[in-house]
């Protein structure tokens, strides 16, 4: 009887925005290893049975919200972990790559292009890497030349996370029991977009995407897929790309082309995914939009301090705008500002009676543009324990409910909101920390603004300081004919 398949898992999984003063640090990583690690995947509990008889051999995952760069030493740790524990666990058939495609590490570039190389210097070139990863990473020419198969996410808002980490693992143990090295094909689009342009709910992301099963069933296809890529990092890397596996080179390389030539010719018909204005200007509408019931709640994304896509979580722009809205002041209107994080300004109040006044100035402490820390004086309405948050609290100011956290969070979930003594369904208006709606905010919204807030992740591309994208780089520069020259391997 043959031996079974014997596969090492692990990974780091981060988005890091250059454009954000936050450094990531271990603190901001939650970390599995061992059978707590292998129990993260449905397919092993119980076995499906494609993966039943492989000895799959846990090395550490490390997972945070996303952020600034992170810090070196942070990613030497997690790094030399991989490699002990891969040089520890002996022969190996294969590796699956658990990541998320744009970590950045302080004065480094190519993080996740770095790990797949040392990764490689241990095993060897015969065991087969499977990488599994968000559709807003980057794939490096050092990442592409590590992998043997790659393969992301197909929706955004990312609802199939789980289904593109198991078919990843099931490409991987499929092409170890071919015993065949799959060809792969990289092309890279120059197209560098926000999410919030590039979601499939709407076209011409969704009809892009909606290509994939089509070329992915055909023969000699293992997989197709799509990267928009990661517009809040300033590294040559950082583009759209397409990447196709197979049995079959010249099919794999068509696809890849076919695939690279749609992305590349819908590349004026990306626009944000709900209509979009200053601060000012959403608040503006915000205030009549809230006298119709249809309407409410009414959200506003404070999108260019998103912590889901790496901003600091503590600019104070959006907050002070509102605040000086008269509606809010005199309680005209019931809102909620999600969130700062402070966990300085949290401490402070977090243990005072409920109903006691407060006066505490909040934010602006990672990240200090304009108006940096900003003075709140309230009454303390809730305190409570977030998973995400840790100790939380809303200070009441008028009819504004202001969230502080002690981590930085995204208000993403309801329950995060209820936690706090709002149900969203009862307010006129929420302001969040976030681009486009995540499912639940977006089932709840009766209208929605995004609001092109300065940041780590504006939306604003054009006001960033890139210095070393290649370029040209769509939208940047227009007008230009695109090098879709196919990488094969």
């Amino acid at each position: 009887m043959s031996r079974p398949l014997r596969v090492a898992i692990g990974g780091v999984h981060i988005e890091s925005s250059t454009f954000s003063p936050h450094l990531s640090t271990a603190d901001d990583f939650d970390v599995t290893r061992g059978d707590s690690l292998l129990a993260r995947y449905g397919w092993l509990s119980p076995a499906e049975p494609w993966a039943a008889d492989v000895e799959w051999i846990p090395l550490v995952h490390a997972r945070a919200l996303p952020g600034g760069a992170v810090a070196p030493d942070t990613y030497d740790a997690w790094h030399a972990e991989i490699l002990d524990g891969l040089t520890a666990a002996g022969p190996l058939d294969g590796v699956l790559l658990d990541i998320h495609g744009a970590m950045s590490v302080a004065g480094r570039d190519d993080a996740e292009g770095d790990l797949v190389t040392a990764i490689r210097s241990v095993i060897g070139p015969e065991p087969f890497v499977s990488a599994a990863m968000d559709l807003h990473g980057n794939v490096s020419h050092a990442l592409f030349d590590g992998c043997d198969l790659l393969t992301c996410y197909r929706t955004a808002p990312h609802v199939d996370v789980w289904e593109t980490r198991e078919r990843a693992a099931r490409n991987l143990v499929d092409a170890l029991r071919r015993g065949q090295r799959p060809h792969r094909a990289l092309v890279h689009v120059p197209i560098l977009l926000p999410g919030e342009m590039t979601s499939t709910r709407l076209d011409p992301a969704r009809g892009l995407y909606a290509r994939i099963p089509e070329i992915e069933s055909r023969e000699g296809v293992i997989d197709a897929a799509i990267w928009i890529g990661f517009a809040w990092a300033d590294e040559p890397r950082c583009s759209g790309a397409v990447v196709a596996t197979g049995a079959d080179a010249d099919v794999t390389a068509e696809a890849a082309r076919e695939l690279a030539e749609h992305f590349w010719a819908a590349r004026d018909e990306f626009a944000f995914v709900a209509p979009t204005g200053s601060m000012d200007e959403c608040l503006t509408e915000a205030m009549v939009a809230v006298k119709d019931p249809a309407r409410r709640p009414f959200f506003i994304s404070d999108s260019g301090d998103n912590p889901g896509a790496g901003g600091a979580d503590d600019v104070t722009f959006a907050l002070e705008r509102t605040l000086a809205r008269p509606e809010i002041a005199d309680s005209s209107i019931r809102a909620v500002y999600a969130s700062l994080v402070d966990p300085e300004a949290v401490a402070r109040v977090a243990d005072l009676p409920l109903g006691s006044p407060v006066s505490v100035r909040v934010g602006g402490r990672i990240d200090s543009r304009d108006p940096g820390p900003l003075p709140l004086e309230g009454v303390l309405e809730a305190v409570a324990d977030d998973p995400d948050g840790g100790r939380c609290v809303s200070v009441r100011v008028g009819g504004l409910s202001v969230f502080v956290t002690s981590r930085r969070m995204q208000y993403r979930e309801l329950a995060s909101y209820t936690r706090l003594g709002v149900t969203v369904s009862t307010v006129d208006l929420v302001v969040v920390k976030i681009g486009y709606l995540e499912p639940e905010l977006f089932e709840a919204a009766g209208d929605w603004l995004l609001a092109l807030t300065p940041g780590g992740v504006d939306q604003d591309l054009r006001r960033l300081p890139y210095e070393r994208l290649r370029r040209p780089m769509f939208p940047l520069e227009r007008g230009f004919a695109a090098d879709l020259t196919v990488v094969t391997r």
